[in-house]
């Protein structure tokens, strides 16, 4: 049976990568001798849960997980952080692990705390130090640790204005992450190697502006215009470095859980609720306070609110429902008359200049089959995700040009890549589809 790499990069987008392949002989050869295709990510097009999503094949209603932080349940201040308890789905390689098959898993997000496996985990972004148990087995973090010294699992602080140390930053996380990849490639047994290297997404975030000569803040005489090329060479010359230890049999794919476009600005959801009157507080906050602040401190007045937001890449919208949130003033029957007032009203926001900018609002029930866990009562992608959600209160406007958590130039777009080193269908694929694409190579299945 062939062996089976599946390398991620997180946030690389169809159209830059096909710009730089030029540059990147690897992936170039890659492409040229197999297959290269765009992915459709799921929505929300985010890093979790669309990892969990294509290692599951279930979609975030399905997995009920809907972003980096869920409600826990119909309070008001009940979220968490989504840990690999929230995805109870069966992955792919617990298929595999029951038929026999071998893995070694590295930097998958949605994997910490680590849980058992026929193989060997390292735990994605989201663990918090090495101090924590983030292997499985927990042994093999001695190794990790003699191999790279102190292992990093992410740039924390990515959104900084100081872009010289965010380059140096994740430049040394992704060597010492390929590092790793290569020892357990070399030293440890296995038959399904997947791998998520999410320093793509953080130079995109920091450095979008530096590269895209078309954003509003691109400075052609900054220092960093040639640092996004810079690093994907280095990627380049890494993924190289494991092509060279893989067994010539082994099939690779290189992907990515969605791709990434400009960040225009931001629109202010709570700041809206608040002027329209569907979000009452006591009193007027200072510009910049997070509203899950205020909720703490009793600021909402739940007796007046009928909805709430939150930000990220994409705004959550949440409703005060009658017998469902513990101060809910909607009546059942009213939900859906008010939900459409609000979703209508969204839609609507202009730039300043009065200009349409595209915004979707998407109802759960229509995206997903299932709407596992408390879904967002809307999924709000300002400007089609090339605005992003503001949650802080207490400003002037509802228009932003600046990110409210720290510099940020880029937000998610839909579509991620799918390399191949055979040649395949040169049709889009679904992200959703490589779980069973996975299974049907290790002929369990039939594939996609």
């Amino acid at each position: 049976m062939k062996r089976l790499a599946l390398i991620g990069l997180d946030c690389v987008d169809p159209v830059l990568l096909r710009q730089l392949l030029p540059m990147l002989p690897t992936l170039r050869r890659l492409a040229e001798g197999g297959s290269f295709t765009r992915l459709r990510s799921v929505d929300p097009p985010i890093t979790i849960p669309a990892w969990m999503c294509m290692m599951t094949g279930k979609d975030p209603g399905q997995l009920g997980v809907y972003g980096f932080r869920n409600r826990i349940d119909h309070s008001y201040e009940s979220l968490g952080i989504a840990s690999s308890a929230a995805f109870r789905a069966e992955a792919v390689w617990d298929t595999l692990g029951r038929d026999g098959f071998r893995s070694i898993l590295l930097g998958i997000p949605g994997t910490f705390p680590p849980r058992p496996i026929r193989g060997l985990m390292i735990a994605g972004f989201l663990a918090p130090s090495t101090d924590a148990t983030y292997t499985y087995p927990k042994s093999l973090s001695g190794d990790v640790r003699k191999w790279v010294g102190d292992y990093m699992f992410d740039v924390r602080g990515f959104r900084t204005h100081d872009k010289a140390w965010l380059v140096e930053q994740i430049h040394e996380m992704t060597r010492k992450r390929f590092t790793v990849a290569r020892r357990l490639i070399e030293s440890k047994k296995w038959d399904f190697f997947a791998m998520v290297e999410i320093g793509p997404d953080r130079i995109h975030h920091g450095l979008w502006a530096h590269h895209d000569v078309d954003h509003p803040k691109h400075d052609p005489r900054s220092p960093f215009v040639g640092s996004l090329l810079e690093y994907y060479r280095l990627l380049d010359r890494e993924v190289a470095t494991l092509m060279e230890l893989f067994p010539s049999s082994t099939e690779v794919w290189i992907v990515s859980d969605h791709g990434v476009q400009p960040m225009l600005g931001g629109i202010g959801i709570n700041e809206w609720l608040v002027r329209e009157g569907y979000l009452s507080l006591r009193g007027r906050p200072v510009a910049g306070t997070r509203l899950p602040d205020l909720i703490r401190e009793g600021q909402v007045d739940w007796s007046k609110t009928l909805a709430w937001g939150a930000g990220g890449y994409y705004g959550r919208l949440f409703l005060n429902v009658e017998g469902r949130e513990p101060q809910g003033v909607i009546a059942p029957r009213d939900v859906d008359s008010v939900r459409t007032e609000i979703a209508e009203g969204l839609e609507r926001i202009p730039d300043e200049m009065g200009h349409a900018i595209g915004t979707r609002v998407l109802y759960p029930e229509e995206l997903y089959s299932t709407a596992g866990g408390i879904p967002p009562d809307l999924l709000v992608y300002f400007g089609d995700l090339t605005w992003r959600s503001i949650g802080t209160v207490g400003w002037e406007t509802i228009h932003f040009h600046e990110n409210d958590t720290g510099p940020d130039d880029a937000n998610h777009a839909p579509y991620g890549v799918f390399l191949s080193s055979s040649v395949g269908n040169p049709g889009d694929r679904q992200l959703l589809g490589i779980h069973d694409s996975v299974l049907a190579h290790f002929g369990i299945g039939e594939g996609l």
